[in-house]
């Protein structure tokens, strides 16, 4: 019996340091049943059994990946245009979006110079704009995009939209987020552009290792990136700070500050200008945001002081969610520091002075880690 499906258990179980008994439990834990054991874990990473389809959607789960990474024909990933169908949740969504990639398709169809401008404007807009707002807007331009990939230019247009795309679900919800990260990293494949190849897994990486959200994914698709190019680039930088904060999730505080250092190196040869707030860009003090969250999870105080206070002296005023970010990082200081309660009741005030139609899936992400430190 082929043991590709046994085979990946095992490496997802010991990417996130877990023995066989840890799975077991934490499987226990998310299915609401008491039944499963070590030695069935065993048996499955041995090929003796193979889980069926109710234990496979707990695994995901457990292991925090895509249904996709425990298939065992792994490389039929869902395609560009299935992703896009799946977003339709309601029949009044379907209609709006079908009825909007029909319009589209009547009138004359975006050129990639168009696309490239719809690309900075998201950049920009998801700055400031909520995610579920941002989410519609991009399923319907996903929809009408999708039609258009045979054109040169287009694929690498997809990934980076397909990767905001991913960002507007929590990296715990289910598979979703994990599931759109690859789909861009495939679509950037398509492009044949190195650079993009590079951004789209570095920026996956950064958003779900900030997050504190499939770990696994972030490393894997961290590594990807690291090893396609090693050219200094933004891809890079959000690839080497992603795997810093896994490292740093997972305790390894030694692995997590010298990627931070070489993170650091990175930035200084490809930081984005000062006055340029994209999510496709990072000038000074994003990165500052990065270093202070994982500063604060490696209870370096006096170093996550210095990067709030640098980001906060040089964040654009018109970004306040990511002041209220800052705040909350102190909150998580508090919260590993012994005052659990008063880190809690700081980042809650922060969070709660945000108007809520600013509030990001990250940030309510960040609230629960503080929570639960």
């Amino acid at each position: 019996m082929c043991n590709e499906l046994g085979q990946s258990i095992a490496r997802l179980r010991k990417a996130l340091g877990w023995s066989q008994g840890k799975l077991a439990a934490r499987l226990c834990e998310v299915s609401g049943r008491t039944t499963m054991t070590r030695e069935e874990v065993s048996r499955w990473e041995t090929g003796k059994r193979k889980p069926g389809a109710f234990w496979l959607r707990h695994l995901a789960t457990a292991l925090q990946v895509p249904m996709d990474d425990l298939e065992p024909d792994d490389v039929h990933r869902r395609s560009f245009l299935t992703n896009v169908a799946a977003t339709a949740i309601a029949p009044v969504v379907a209609s709006d979006l079908l009825r909007h990639g029909f319009s589209a398709a009547l009138r004359t169809s975006p050129t990639v110079d168009d696309w490239q401008e719809r690309l900075v404007t998201y950049g920009q807009d998801y700055m400031s704009t909520g995610a579920e707002e941002i989410q519609k807007r991009l399923a319907a331009d996903l929809v009408v995009l999708q039609q258009q990939l045979e054109r040169p230019g287009m694929w690498d247009v997809a990934s980076r939209l397909a990767t905001l795309y991913a960002k507007t679900f929590p990296g715990s919800d289910g598979a979703k987020a994990a599931n759109w990260y690859y789909t861009a990293a495939e679509t950037a494949d398509r492009s044949e552009n190195t650079s993009a190849r590079v951004w789209v897994r570095g920026r996956a990486a950064i958003a779900l290792g900030y997050e504190g959200a499939s770990l696994s994914t972030a490393d894997q698709l961290a590594d990807q990136a690291l090893a396609l190019s090693s050219k200094p680039s933004l891809g890079r930088l959000n690839a080497l700070m992603g795997k810093a904060h896994t490292a740093a999730i997972r305790g390894d505080r030694r692995g997590a500050l010298t990627l931070l250092a070489e993170g650091w190196r990175t930035f200084e040869q490809v930081a984005s200008p000062d006055a340029e707030a994209s999510d496709y860009a990072v000038p000074e003090w994003r990165m500052n945001v990065f270093a202070s969250l994982l500063l604060a999870r490696l209870g370096d105080e006096k170093g996550a002081v210095q990067a709030q206070d640098t980001a906060r002296r040089l964040l654009p005023p018109t970004l306040p969610r990511f002041a209220t970010h800052l705040e909350m990082h102190r909150g998580l200081m508090l919260a590993r520091a012994g005052d659990q309660s008063g880190g809690v009741a700081y980042a809650r005030t922060a969070l709660n002075a945000l108007p809520p139609e600013k509030h990001s899936l990250t940030l309510r992400l960040l609230m629960a880690e503080i929570e639960a430190a």
